[in-house]
Protein backbone atom coordinates (compact mmCIF):
# COMPACT_ATOMS: atom_id res chain seq x y z
CA UNK A 1 0.00 0.00 0.00
CA UNK A 2 1.43 3.56 -0.71
CA UNK A 3 -0.20 6.89 1.39
CA UNK A 4 -0.98 9.57 -1.31
CA UNK A 5 -2.74 11.82 1.34
CA UNK A 6 -2.93 12.34 4.95
CA UNK A 7 -3.58 14.96 7.16
CA UNK A 8 -7.10 14.66 6.80
CA UNK A 9 -10.16 15.47 9.08
CA UNK A 10 -12.55 12.50 9.54
CA UNK A 11 -13.19 12.46 5.58
CA UNK A 12 -16.00 10.50 4.31
CA UNK A 13 -15.84 10.50 0.52
CA UNK A 14 -13.75 9.59 -2.85
CA UNK A 15 -14.81 10.84 -6.41
CA UNK A 16 -13.07 11.23 -9.79
CA UNK A 17 -13.37 14.08 -11.92
CA UNK A 18 -13.73 13.39 -15.66
CA UNK A 19 -9.89 14.12 -16.12
CA UNK A 20 -9.06 11.95 -13.27
CA UNK A 21 -8.11 14.37 -10.94
CA UNK A 22 -9.23 12.96 -6.88
CA UNK A 23 -11.69 15.02 -4.65
CA UNK A 24 -12.16 14.16 -0.82
CA UNK A 25 -15.37 15.01 0.71
CA UNK A 26 -14.16 16.01 4.85
CA UNK A 27 -17.68 15.45 7.08
CA UNK A 28 -16.96 18.47 9.03
CA UNK A 29 -17.50 16.59 12.28
CA UNK A 30 -15.43 18.96 14.59
CA UNK A 31 -14.15 15.48 16.64
CA UNK A 32 -10.56 15.65 18.10
CA UNK A 33 -10.59 19.74 18.16
CA UNK A 34 -11.30 19.62 14.07
CA UNK A 35 -13.02 23.00 13.34
CA UNK A 36 -16.83 22.31 12.28
CA UNK A 37 -18.27 22.04 8.62
CA UNK A 38 -17.81 20.02 5.49
CA UNK A 39 -15.26 20.66 2.77
CA UNK A 40 -14.71 19.54 -0.33
CA UNK A 41 -10.80 18.81 -1.39
CA UNK A 42 -9.42 18.94 -4.89
CA UNK A 43 -6.00 16.60 -4.26
CA UNK A 44 -3.23 17.14 -6.71
CA UNK A 45 -0.85 13.74 -7.26
CA UNK A 46 1.63 14.67 -4.75
CA UNK A 47 -0.57 14.58 -2.00
CA UNK A 48 -0.78 18.31 -2.08
CA UNK A 49 -4.66 19.68 -1.26
CA UNK A 50 -6.97 22.25 -2.20
CA UNK A 51 -10.22 23.71 -1.26
CA UNK A 52 -12.87 23.87 -3.47
CA UNK A 53 -15.66 24.14 -0.83
CA UNK A 54 -15.95 24.85 3.03
CA UNK A 55 -18.99 25.54 5.11
CA UNK A 56 -20.89 22.75 4.37
CA UNK A 57 -23.56 21.30 6.84
CA UNK A 58 -22.05 18.33 8.32
CA UNK A 59 -21.28 15.88 8.08
CA UNK A 60 -21.11 15.65 4.34
CA UNK A 61 -21.38 11.97 3.49
CA UNK A 62 -21.43 11.54 -0.08
CA UNK A 63 -19.67 13.11 -3.26
CA UNK A 64 -20.48 11.69 -6.32
CA UNK A 65 -19.18 12.78 -9.80
CA UNK A 66 -21.71 13.48 -12.98
CA UNK A 67 -21.16 14.52 -16.18
CA UNK A 68 -23.77 16.97 -16.80
CA UNK A 69 -26.07 19.12 -13.46
CA UNK A 70 -29.23 19.61 -13.01
CA UNK A 71 -29.45 22.17 -15.73
CA UNK A 72 -26.91 20.85 -18.04
CA UNK A 73 -24.39 23.13 -17.17
CA UNK A 74 -20.71 20.95 -17.35
CA UNK A 75 -19.59 18.12 -14.66
CA UNK A 76 -19.58 18.28 -11.15
CA UNK A 77 -20.44 16.80 -7.84
CA UNK A 78 -23.64 15.41 -6.51
CA UNK A 79 -22.90 16.57 -2.23
CA UNK A 80 -24.28 14.68 0.45
CA UNK A 81 -25.28 16.87 3.77
CA UNK A 82 -26.35 15.39 6.76
CA UNK A 83 -26.55 18.60 8.62
CA UNK A 84 -30.13 19.71 9.70
CA UNK A 85 -31.63 20.08 7.23
CA UNK A 86 -30.26 17.67 5.20
CA UNK A 87 -29.50 18.57 1.85
CA UNK A 88 -28.28 17.57 -1.46
CA UNK A 89 -26.60 20.13 -3.29
CA UNK A 90 -24.68 20.32 -6.79
CA UNK A 91 -21.00 21.59 -6.83
CA UNK A 92 -18.87 22.94 -9.60
CA UNK A 93 -14.85 22.39 -9.79
CA UNK A 94 -14.40 26.26 -9.55
CA UNK A 95 -16.66 25.24 -6.03
CA UNK A 96 -20.11 27.05 -6.95
CA UNK A 97 -22.46 25.42 -4.72
CA UNK A 98 -25.91 25.11 -5.36
CA UNK A 99 -29.10 23.35 -3.45
CA UNK A 100 -30.76 20.53 -5.51
CA UNK A 101 -32.73 18.99 -2.99
CA UNK A 102 -32.63 20.81 0.43
CA UNK A 103 -35.43 19.99 3.75
CA UNK A 104 -34.83 16.46 4.03
CA UNK A 105 -34.66 14.54 7.14
CA UNK A 106 -32.39 15.52 9.93
CA UNK A 107 -31.58 15.96 13.96
CA UNK A 108 -31.38 12.51 14.54
CA UNK A 109 -29.20 9.21 15.00
CA UNK A 110 -28.31 9.46 10.76
CA UNK A 111 -28.75 11.51 8.05
CA UNK A 112 -28.59 12.27 4.27
CA UNK A 113 -26.48 9.97 2.39
CA UNK A 114 -24.62 9.11 -0.48
CA UNK A 115 -26.28 10.33 -3.56
CA UNK A 116 -25.50 8.29 -6.67
CA UNK A 117 -26.81 8.57 -10.50
CA UNK A 118 -28.66 5.37 -11.59
CA UNK A 119 -29.00 3.74 -15.01
CA UNK A 120 -31.87 5.20 -15.45
CA UNK A 121 -30.45 8.97 -15.33
CA UNK A 122 -32.52 9.15 -12.03
CA UNK A 123 -30.67 10.65 -8.68
CA UNK A 124 -30.72 7.84 -5.78
CA UNK A 125 -30.23 8.28 -2.22
CA UNK A 126 -30.74 7.26 0.97
CA UNK A 127 -31.87 9.03 4.30
CA UNK A 128 -31.20 6.93 7.69
CA UNK A 129 -33.80 6.72 10.40
CA UNK A 130 -33.51 9.62 13.71
CA UNK A 131 -33.49 6.39 16.18
CA UNK A 132 -32.17 3.32 16.80
CA UNK A 133 -35.59 1.10 16.33
CA UNK A 134 -38.54 3.73 16.27
CA UNK A 135 -38.46 4.95 19.39
CA UNK A 136 -36.77 8.30 21.21
CA UNK A 137 -34.80 7.90 23.97
CA UNK A 138 -32.11 8.94 26.28
CA UNK A 139 -29.03 7.02 23.89
CA UNK A 140 -29.28 10.46 22.04
CA UNK A 141 -26.81 11.56 24.85
CA UNK A 142 -24.35 8.86 24.08
CA UNK A 143 -24.22 9.87 20.47
CA UNK A 144 -20.92 11.86 19.43
CA UNK A 145 -22.57 13.79 16.81
CA UNK A 146 -26.05 14.25 18.71
CA UNK A 147 -26.19 14.76 22.26
CA UNK A 148 -29.50 16.41 22.11
CA UNK A 149 -32.86 15.80 23.35
CA UNK A 150 -35.60 16.56 22.03
CA UNK A 151 -34.38 15.08 18.44
CA UNK A 152 -36.81 14.27 14.91
CA UNK A 153 -38.77 11.29 15.32
CA UNK A 154 -38.85 8.79 11.96
CA UNK A 155 -41.56 9.24 9.84
CA UNK A 156 -42.49 6.24 8.37
CA UNK A 157 -42.94 5.35 4.27
CA UNK A 158 -45.86 3.22 4.92
CA UNK A 159 -49.27 3.98 6.38
CA UNK A 160 -48.43 2.11 9.92
CA UNK A 161 -50.70 1.06 12.76
CA UNK A 162 -49.15 1.11 16.07
CA UNK A 163 -49.65 -1.97 18.41
CA UNK A 164 -49.66 0.40 21.55
CA UNK A 165 -46.28 -0.12 23.23
CA UNK A 166 -44.78 2.83 25.45
CA UNK A 167 -41.45 3.16 26.77
CA UNK A 168 -40.39 5.27 29.79
CA UNK A 169 -37.22 7.19 30.72
CA UNK A 170 -35.66 9.58 32.53
CA UNK A 171 -37.16 13.15 31.39
CA UNK A 172 -34.44 15.50 30.91
CA UNK A 173 -36.53 17.86 28.97
CA UNK A 174 -39.61 19.00 30.79
CA UNK A 175 -37.96 18.65 34.48
CA UNK A 176 -40.56 16.13 35.46
CA UNK A 177 -39.36 12.80 36.88
CA UNK A 178 -39.88 10.04 33.99
CA UNK A 179 -41.19 10.60 30.01
CA UNK A 180 -43.27 7.87 28.24
CA UNK A 181 -42.74 7.92 24.78
CA UNK A 182 -44.41 6.06 21.35
CA UNK A 183 -42.81 5.13 18.49
CA UNK A 184 -42.82 7.53 15.83
CA UNK A 185 -43.48 10.45 18.30
CA UNK A 186 -41.90 13.14 19.80
CA UNK A 187 -40.04 12.75 23.06
CA UNK A 188 -42.09 12.18 26.21
CA UNK A 189 -45.31 11.69 23.95
CA UNK A 190 -46.91 8.37 24.04
CA UNK A 191 -48.87 6.22 21.83
CA UNK A 192 -51.88 4.51 21.94
CA UNK A 193 -53.03 0.62 20.55
CA UNK A 194 -54.58 0.73 17.32
CA UNK A 195 -52.99 4.33 16.54
CA UNK A 196 -52.57 5.50 13.14
CA UNK A 197 -49.43 6.92 11.76
CA UNK A 198 -49.59 8.41 7.90
CA UNK A 199 -46.78 7.70 5.54
CA UNK A 200 -44.36 10.75 4.70
CA UNK A 201 -45.35 12.97 2.21
CA UNK A 202 -43.26 15.26 -0.14
CA UNK A 203 -43.27 17.61 2.61
CA UNK A 204 -42.37 14.90 5.07
CA UNK A 205 -40.06 12.96 3.49
CA UNK A 206 -39.66 9.38 5.22
CA UNK A 207 -36.61 8.13 7.19
CA UNK A 208 -34.96 4.84 6.79
CA UNK A 209 -35.45 5.35 3.46
CA UNK A 210 -34.25 4.94 -0.12
CA UNK A 211 -35.47 7.87 -2.65
CA UNK A 212 -34.69 8.86 -5.90
CA UNK A 213 -35.99 12.40 -8.05
CA UNK A 214 -34.87 13.83 -11.21
CA UNK A 215 -31.03 15.29 -12.02
CA UNK A 216 -32.73 19.05 -10.87
CA UNK A 217 -34.22 17.24 -7.55
CA UNK A 218 -37.91 17.29 -8.64
CA UNK A 219 -40.40 14.10 -8.60
CA UNK A 220 -39.21 12.95 -5.51
CA UNK A 221 -40.11 9.49 -4.90
CA UNK A 222 -39.69 6.28 -2.52
CA UNK A 223 -38.37 3.51 -3.77
CA UNK A 224 -37.65 1.66 -0.35
CA UNK A 225 -38.87 2.16 3.32
CA UNK A 226 -37.05 -0.24 6.48
CA UNK A 227 -33.57 0.19 5.10
CA UNK A 228 -32.32 1.30 8.76
CA UNK A 229 -29.16 3.26 7.60
CA UNK A 230 -28.18 2.59 4.30
CA UNK A 231 -25.06 4.29 4.19
CA UNK A 232 -22.86 3.15 1.25
CA UNK A 233 -25.32 2.72 -2.53
CA UNK A 234 -23.69 1.39 -5.82
CA UNK A 235 -25.26 0.20 -9.13
CA UNK A 236 -23.74 -2.75 -10.60
CA UNK A 237 -21.77 -2.89 -14.18
CA UNK A 238 -23.69 -3.76 -17.40
CA UNK A 239 -23.68 -7.33 -16.97
CA UNK A 240 -24.00 -7.42 -13.00
CA UNK A 241 -27.51 -8.60 -13.14
CA UNK A 242 -27.50 -12.17 -11.25
CA UNK A 243 -27.38 -14.05 -14.02
CA UNK A 244 -31.00 -13.41 -15.22
CA UNK A 245 -30.49 -10.76 -17.94
CA UNK A 246 -31.90 -7.89 -15.87
CA UNK A 247 -29.48 -5.50 -15.81
CA UNK A 248 -27.51 -2.94 -13.74
CA UNK A 249 -28.55 -3.66 -9.88
CA UNK A 250 -28.99 -1.27 -7.44
CA UNK A 251 -27.28 -2.14 -3.58
CA UNK A 252 -27.12 -1.31 -0.36
CA UNK A 253 -25.13 -1.83 2.95
CA UNK A 254 -27.48 -0.97 5.79
CA UNK A 255 -26.01 -0.66 9.46
CA UNK A 256 -28.18 -2.91 11.67
CA UNK A 257 -29.78 -1.71 14.78
CA UNK A 258 -27.39 -1.48 18.30
CA UNK A 259 -28.06 -2.72 21.61
CA UNK A 260 -28.83 0.41 23.20
CA UNK A 261 -31.36 2.89 23.79
CA UNK A 262 -35.31 2.92 24.53
CA UNK A 263 -35.53 -0.28 22.10
CA UNK A 264 -32.37 -1.75 22.06
CA UNK A 265 -31.71 -5.21 20.09
CA UNK A 266 -28.90 -7.15 20.54
CA UNK A 267 -26.51 -9.40 17.77
CA UNK A 268 -27.93 -7.79 15.19
CA UNK A 269 -25.75 -7.50 11.80
CA UNK A 270 -25.20 -5.37 9.22
CA UNK A 271 -26.73 -6.03 5.96
CA UNK A 272 -26.52 -5.99 2.11
CA UNK A 273 -29.35 -5.28 0.16
CA UNK A 274 -30.59 -5.23 -3.60
CA UNK A 275 -33.07 -2.75 -4.03
CA UNK A 276 -36.09 -2.87 -6.65
CA UNK A 277 -36.09 -0.28 -9.15
CA UNK A 278 -38.98 -1.21 -11.16
CA UNK A 279 -41.49 0.08 -8.53
CA UNK A 280 -44.49 -1.97 -10.98
CA UNK A 281 -47.59 -2.03 -9.64
CA UNK A 282 -46.54 -3.69 -5.88
CA UNK A 283 -44.92 -0.13 -5.33
CA UNK A 284 -41.81 0.61 -2.99
CA UNK A 285 -40.10 -2.58 -0.97
CA UNK A 286 -40.33 -2.63 2.76
CA UNK A 287 -36.75 -4.02 4.59
CA UNK A 288 -38.50 -4.93 8.09
CA UNK A 289 -37.03 -1.51 9.74
CA UNK A 290 -38.82 -1.81 12.61
CA UNK A 291 -39.85 -5.09 13.30
CA UNK A 292 -37.52 -7.32 11.07
CA UNK A 293 -34.10 -7.52 11.07
CA UNK A 294 -33.05 -9.26 7.83
CA UNK A 295 -36.09 -10.62 7.48
CA UNK A 296 -36.51 -12.24 10.60
CA UNK A 297 -38.61 -10.93 12.95
CA UNK A 298 -36.91 -8.88 16.29
CA UNK A 299 -38.66 -10.72 18.82
CA UNK A 300 -36.42 -14.21 17.74
CA UNK A 301 -34.39 -14.90 20.38
CA UNK A 302 -31.08 -14.13 18.35
CA UNK A 303 -31.74 -10.13 19.21
CA UNK A 304 -32.14 -10.46 22.61
CA UNK A 305 -30.57 -7.50 23.97
CA UNK A 306 -28.46 -7.31 27.36
CA UNK A 307 -29.50 -3.82 27.96
CA UNK A 308 -33.40 -3.75 27.69
CA UNK A 309 -36.08 -6.33 27.71
CA UNK A 310 -36.81 -8.95 24.72
CA UNK A 311 -37.92 -6.44 21.92
CA UNK A 312 -41.49 -6.71 20.50
CA UNK A 313 -43.36 -5.80 17.14
CA UNK A 314 -44.58 -2.36 17.82
CA UNK A 315 -46.26 -1.91 14.30
CA UNK A 316 -49.85 -3.95 14.69
CA UNK A 317 -50.42 -3.56 10.66
CA UNK A 318 -48.01 -6.28 9.21
CA UNK A 319 -50.32 -7.96 7.17
CA UNK A 320 -50.84 -4.67 5.30
CA UNK A 321 -47.36 -3.81 4.79
CA UNK A 322 -45.00 -5.57 1.68
CA UNK A 323 -43.35 -8.77 2.69
CA UNK A 324 -39.80 -7.93 4.53
CA UNK A 325 -37.44 -8.64 2.01
CA UNK A 326 -33.95 -10.79 2.78
CA UNK A 327 -30.42 -9.74 2.49
CA UNK A 328 -28.26 -11.08 0.02
CA UNK A 329 -25.99 -10.89 2.77
CA UNK A 330 -25.13 -10.64 7.03
CA UNK A 331 -21.92 -8.82 7.50
CA UNK A 332 -20.56 -9.55 10.98
CA UNK A 333 -22.45 -7.70 13.97
CA UNK A 334 -21.42 -4.33 14.46
CA UNK A 335 -18.72 -4.52 11.35
CA UNK A 336 -20.41 -1.52 9.79
CA UNK A 337 -20.30 -1.74 6.24
CA UNK A 338 -19.99 1.82 4.62
CA UNK A 339 -19.21 2.22 0.87
CA UNK A 340 -18.93 0.04 -1.98
CA UNK A 341 -17.15 0.16 -5.26
CA UNK A 342 -17.51 -2.47 -8.00
CA UNK A 343 -14.46 -4.67 -9.13
CA UNK A 344 -16.33 -5.61 -12.13
CA UNK A 345 -20.13 -6.80 -12.55
CA UNK A 346 -19.97 -9.13 -10.04
CA UNK A 347 -17.21 -8.76 -7.38
CA UNK A 348 -17.50 -5.45 -5.44
CA UNK A 349 -15.28 -3.68 -2.73
CA UNK A 350 -16.59 -2.72 0.70
CA UNK A 351 -15.38 -0.77 3.33
CA UNK A 352 -15.77 -2.28 6.71
CA UNK A 353 -15.84 0.64 9.38
CA UNK A 354 -15.90 -1.44 12.37
CA UNK A 355 -17.48 -1.42 15.46
CA UNK A 356 -18.09 1.27 18.30
CA UNK A 357 -18.48 -0.30 21.36
CA UNK A 358 -19.14 0.65 24.20
CA UNK A 359 -21.79 2.64 22.39
CA UNK A 360 -23.37 -0.18 20.14
CA UNK A 361 -23.20 -2.88 22.50
CA UNK A 362 -21.70 -3.86 25.73
CA UNK A 363 -17.90 -3.66 25.96
CA UNK A 364 -15.75 -6.57 25.91
CA UNK A 365 -12.13 -6.32 27.78
CA UNK A 366 -11.18 -8.99 25.84
CA UNK A 367 -13.62 -8.81 22.88
CA UNK A 368 -12.24 -8.91 19.08
CA UNK A 369 -12.50 -5.52 17.30
CA UNK A 370 -14.82 -6.14 14.29
CA UNK A 371 -14.18 -4.10 10.76
CA UNK A 372 -11.71 -2.00 10.28
CA UNK A 373 -10.41 -3.17 7.53
CA UNK A 374 -11.78 -3.72 3.03
CA UNK A 375 -13.51 -6.97 1.88
CA UNK A 376 -14.61 -8.56 -1.43
CA UNK A 377 -17.64 -9.53 -2.19
CA UNK A 378 -18.64 -12.48 -4.84
CA UNK A 379 -22.52 -11.44 -5.72
CA UNK A 380 -24.52 -13.76 -7.24
CA UNK A 381 -28.36 -13.29 -8.18
CA UNK A 382 -29.72 -14.10 -4.46
CA UNK A 383 -26.88 -14.08 -2.31
CA UNK A 384 -23.15 -13.05 -1.79
CA UNK A 385 -20.30 -13.76 0.14
CA UNK A 386 -17.47 -11.45 1.91
CA UNK A 387 -14.15 -12.59 1.46
CA UNK A 388 -10.82 -10.74 3.55
CA UNK A 389 -8.51 -8.61 1.34
CA UNK A 390 -5.77 -8.64 3.77
CA UNK A 391 -4.62 -4.93 3.04
CA UNK A 392 -4.53 -2.48 6.07
CA UNK A 393 -3.90 -1.85 8.81
CA UNK A 394 -6.45 0.86 8.49
CA UNK A 395 -8.10 3.22 11.50
CA UNK A 396 -12.03 3.40 10.10
CA UNK A 397 -12.30 2.20 6.50
CA UNK A 398 -14.91 4.01 5.23
CA UNK A 399 -15.10 4.67 1.62
CA UNK A 400 -13.52 2.65 -1.31
CA UNK A 401 -12.75 3.53 -4.96
CA UNK A 402 -11.44 2.68 -8.72
CA UNK A 403 -8.71 4.79 -9.58
CA UNK A 404 -9.68 5.74 -13.66
CA UNK A 405 -7.09 3.37 -15.18
CA UNK A 406 -8.72 0.21 -12.96
CA UNK A 407 -5.10 -0.77 -12.17
CA UNK A 408 -5.26 0.30 -8.29
CA UNK A 409 -8.26 1.02 -5.52
CA UNK A 410 -8.00 3.79 -3.28
CA UNK A 411 -9.14 3.39 0.48
CA UNK A 412 -10.07 6.48 2.87
CA UNK A 413 -9.54 6.06 6.63
CA UNK A 414 -11.79 7.96 8.37
CA UNK A 415 -9.11 8.24 11.13
CA UNK A 416 -8.50 7.48 14.82
CA UNK A 417 -12.27 7.30 15.99
CA UNK A 418 -13.29 5.39 19.01
CA UNK A 419 -16.27 5.12 21.88
CA UNK A 420 -14.85 5.46 25.62
CA UNK A 421 -17.32 4.82 28.39
CA UNK A 422 -16.15 7.33 30.45
CA UNK A 423 -15.02 10.33 27.72
CA UNK A 424 -17.25 9.87 24.68
CA UNK A 425 -15.86 9.89 21.50
CA UNK A 426 -11.89 9.56 21.31
CA UNK A 427 -10.77 11.03 18.30
CA UNK A 428 -7.45 12.72 16.95
CA UNK A 429 -7.94 15.56 14.06
CA UNK A 430 -5.78 15.39 10.99
CA UNK A 431 -5.41 11.56 10.84
CA UNK A 432 -7.28 10.30 7.76
CA UNK A 433 -5.55 9.38 4.66
CA UNK A 434 -5.91 8.14 1.32
CA UNK A 435 -4.02 4.65 0.57
CA UNK A 436 -3.56 3.08 -2.72
CA UNK A 437 -3.62 -0.28 -3.37
CA UNK A 438 -2.39 -2.25 -6.68
CA UNK A 439 -4.75 -4.52 -8.07
CA UNK A 440 -3.61 -7.98 -9.73
CA UNK A 441 -0.55 -8.33 -7.17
Amino acid sequence: MERIAAGLDFPTSLAFDAQGTLYVAESGLPFGGAAPGGRVLRVGHDGAREVVREGLRHPVNGLCWHPSGPGNEGGGFYVSEGGHPGRIGWLSPEGEHTPVLDGLPGMGNYHTNMARVGPDGKLYFTVGAMTNMGVIGLDAYELGWLKRLPHNHDVPGFDLVLSGQNFETDDPVTGQPRATTGPFQPFGTPCAAGQRVPAGSPGRVATASVLRCALDGSNLELVAWGVRNGYGLCFTAEGGDGGDGSGPRLLVTDQGPDDRGSRPIGNAPDLLYEIPMDLGEGGPSWFGWPDFVGGVPVDDPAFRPTRGPAPRAILANHDALPPPQKPLLRFPVNAAATKLAMLDPNTALVALFGDERPMTAPYQKDGERVGRSVARLELQKDSATLHPTGWGPFHRPIDVALTPDGKSALVLDFGEFEMDAERGVVARAGSGAVWRVALGC
